[in-house]
């Protein structure tokens, strides 16, 4: 067999060559910056944003957590804690932190677990001045308290996040299934949230100065991850959203080996409704339905007891569907949402 003569210079010009284009290619995917602070490729830092020291600014002090790619790829963004009560999302923010290895990353992940640091400190869902923040984006730099967090955290957002997660509970006193919620004008937002791969999908815009809203208007797809009820730690629904933000960044490859899940057509619901206390038979719910379960239309979903006279009241189903949000037992006035129905899919 005839020996192949190797030519140096080839080899060292082709050496040469792939180091230029490494080195170039380097100084291209150089750091992020977040909030003043610089992040290397294969390096992650934990800090506070807002930066200021004064008594009144003091509620800026909230952390973030930003693990910077060795290799090229999207930034995702994941928010967490916005309304201060729903402390799933803020434990599912740090564990889908903690497993990341920056040397193995393709792209950025930043992580604001705690938005409204002081709310879940104190346990409280809206901010110091009694607002609920998730109506406040954009936010203004010169407004109240709320306002000027959701433009702190907004301008961070809008400089470096390709995609949005947003993680929430359900709120007073109710519980949510699993799902992810997302408007059906963006699809690539969609398909994020197929990829979320948990639960169900429920299509809706959402409301105005919402962060996925607003994210969505300035054209960052978001989605937002609905799962249990406030001030109450679930593990099964929080390992479900660490394995959902997985399934999310395996899809956008920014982590490899990560298992791809998707949800099915027939989990997209498409509209659902609200059944709420009947006008003058407030007293105490009693549900007799569960999260998850299929009913139909003329179902007892739950009794309301008047505590004074004794009177029972049904409350019924007001159309077939699959229970996606559901009150737990407690006292109930007019008007009170008590159970969420998906009631139409794709």
């Amino acid at each position: 067999m005839p020996r192949i003569r190797l030519h140096t210079p080839l080899i060292l010009l082709a050496i040469l060559v792939s180091f230029f284009c490494q080195s170039a290619f380097a100084a291209q995917w150089g750091p992020v910056e977040v909030a003043g602070r610089k992040i290397w490729p294969g390096e992650t830092l934990r800090f506070p944003y807002g930066g200021e020291t004064s008594f009144e600014s003091a509620y800026l002090d909230a952390p973030v957590f930003v693990a910077r790619g060795a290799r090229y790829g999207p930034s995702l963004c994941i928010t967490a804690g916005i309304h201060g009560d729903e402390i799933n999302g803020t434990e599912i923010a740090r564990r889908a932190f903690s497993w990341i290895d920056p040397k193995e990353l393709s792209g950025t992940l930043i992580v604001f677990p705690m938005v409204n640091a002081a709310g879940v400190r104190s346990g409280n869902r809206y901010m110091q001045d009694r607002r609920d923040l998730n109506r406040e984006f954009p936010g203004r730099s010169k407004g109240s308290v709320a306002a000027i967090v959701a433009h702190t955290l907004f301008t961070e957002i809008r400089r470096n996040c390709q995609y949005l997660i947003d993680l929430h509970t359900g709120s007073f006193s109710r519980s949510n299934h699993p799902q992810i919620r997302v408007t059906a004008k963006d699809e690539t937002a969609l398909e994020l949230a197929r990829h979320f791969g948990l639960g169900i999908v429920v299509l809706s815009e959402g409301p105005n100065g919402s962060i996925r809203r607003e994210a969505g208007d300035i054209g960052i797809p978001a989605i937002i991850y609905e799962a249990g009820e406030p001030s109450r730690f679930d593990l099964d629904q929080i390992a479900a959203g660490v394995q959902g933000i997985e399934s999310v960044m395996a899809y956008l490859r920014m982590i490899e080996g990560g298992k791809q899940i998707e949800v099915p057509e027939s989990r997209i619901y498409t509209q659902t409704t609200w059944v709420r206390v009947p006008v003058g038979a407030g007293g105490y719910f009693f549900p007799t339905v569960s999260l998850g379960q299929a009913v139909s239309s003329g179902d007892r979903l739950g009794t309301i007891i008047d505590p004074l006279t004794d009177r029972y009241t049904a409350v019924t189903a007001s159309h077939s569907g699959e229970v996606i949000g559901l009150a737990v037992a407690q006292i109930v006035l007019s008007g009170y949402a008590l159970v969420h129905l998906g009631v139409q899919h794709r």
